[in-house]
């Protein structure tokens, strides 16, 4: 369990996770309720009311009647605890909130488990998507089963193990999909015109969430590559050990990979832009009673390189912090194409019979004060990949980051300019774009 502090704030990457918590800002607020369950299973579901009254990040609850919802939900009698469970998703379901999601003890204890950056299942990030209602993957994790097998960012799941997901909670989802390692499942899923059916084995894995290299794609100049899968616990000291060694390598620059990065920890997110940013903002974030936090910076900047970082519609929540910092400090150039747009901030917290709660709290903001939900963060410079090129990529991982990866191409042809500007006397690459 990690550290229970202020970092109690986490922001929604995703509707649900399959295999990872792609949770956006820090660590779990444990409650010190006291809900006797096996007692009454109406204490969980007011426990859970309380919860949402006092902090959800709208006064008006999206114009919903919240005290006759309690009213209405207490009321009722429930037989067992899964009549309960069943009650407080539905009551949740009433705020058009997808990110505001209730969690069995078993999904609760995953998703614990799994912000340590270890995980169980295929290896995709499910979101709901607001207006379709479909089931849409924001990203395979890189080295899962489901990125080995093919799947991508924005195919549409639409049946699981036959079942048809019209209409289908992303709960109930994520419960199809998730099961014992080595088990497997049958994923249908359209793409586009096309219908692709994937038979998924599932597995346990430890996710590192870095992995770096020296390029040598400019002339006569070493250049740091550095991917970054996931914003998961280990994220920052991982990023910080690669700065490091790349550093006494004497590179000139760098390419940061965030493709494809649904999220995670938001500390980590915080703790990686103050290696690469001096001074200036990093994130802010506003409750429903208009109180501004702010991260800033602290002087512990590891590098002042010119920086490229690579970005696509798979790079969410924490993936938009960092990037959007970076962008609005003019720190980094970014390249590819406009990011998922999430930028809810939630509270994660333990009830009283073991299972758990996500409340958006709060809306966060870049440096600049720009809201990215919905609307993503546009890159600096456009690369679009044609399906083609996805599954080509998605076929042969290891030409990610290399010359036949067309977004990482521009990358260093981008970062060349950089690395000239700069010994040329031009100051700090971004700064002058």
């Amino acid at each position: 369990m990690m550290e229970i502090t202020k970092r109690g704030l986490v922001l929604g990457a995703t509707a649900a996770v399959l295999s990872t918590v792609a949770v956006t800002n820090a660590g779990i607020y444990l409650s010190q309720s006291q809900a006797f369950f096996s007692d009454s299973p109406k204490e969980l579901i007011d426990e859970v009311w309380q919860i949402v009254d006092r902090n959800y990040v709208d006064g008006t609850f999206n114009q919903v009647d919240w005290k006759a919802v309690r009213q209405e939900y207490l009321s009722r009698n429930y037989a067992n605890k899964q009549d309960a469970y069943k009650a407080v998703r539905e009551m949740l379901e009433k705020l058009r909130d997808p990110y505001t999601r209730f969690m069995d003890p078993e999904e609760f204890k995953n998703m614990q488990v799994e912000t340590s950056g270890e995980l169980t299942g295929v290896g995709i990030q499910l979101a709901l998507d607001e207006e379709t209602k479909k089931l849409v993957v924001i990203a395979p994790i890189e080295g899962t089963p489901a990125a080995k097998a093919g799947v991508l960012a924005k195919d549409i799941i639409t049946k699981i193990d036959g079942k048809s997901t019209q209409d289908m909670d992303v709960n109930d989802a994520v419960a199809l999909i998730r099961g014992q390692a080595g088990t497997e499942v049958t994923l249908t899923i359209k793409r586009g015109a096309a219908e692709k059916v994937f038979k998924l084995k599932r597995e346990r894995i430890e996710i590192h969430p870095v992995r770096f290299s020296v390029k040598q794609d400019i002339p006569g100049q070493k250049t740091g590559y550095i991917r970054l899968n996931q914003f998961s616990a280990n994220a920052a000291a991982e990023m910080r050990a690669a700065i490091q060694d790349l550093e006494k390598q004497g590179v000139t620059g760098y390419v940061l990979d965030l493709r494809s990065n649904p999220g995670g920890l938001l500390y980590a997110s915080v703790d990686i832009a103050r290696m690469w940013i001096k001074d200036g903002g990093i994130v802010s974030t506003v409750d429903r009673q208009g109180v501004n936090s702010r991260e800033k910076a602290n002087n512990r900047q590891l590098t002042d390189k010119p920086l490229v970082v690579l970005v696509d519609g798979g790079s969410a929540s924490a993936s938009e912090i960092l990037s959007g910092a970076l962008q609005d400090n003019k720190r980094a150039v970014l390249v590819g194409t406009k990011t998922f747009g999430k930028g809810l901030v939630q509270s994660v917290r333990g009830l009283g019979d073991g299972s758990g709660l996500a409340v958006t709290i709060a809306k966060y903001f870049t440096p600049s004060g720009r809201d990215i939900n919905h609307a993503g963060i546009a890159p600096d410079v456009v690369i679009e990949l044609s399906d083609a090129q996805r599954q080509e990529l998605s076929k042969n991982r290891d030409e990610i980051g290399t010359a036949k990866d067309p977004q990482y191409a521009k990358g260093i042809e981008v970062l060349q300019q950089q690395i000239a500007r700069r010994n040329s006397g031009g100051g700090n690459s971004a700064a002058s774009r």
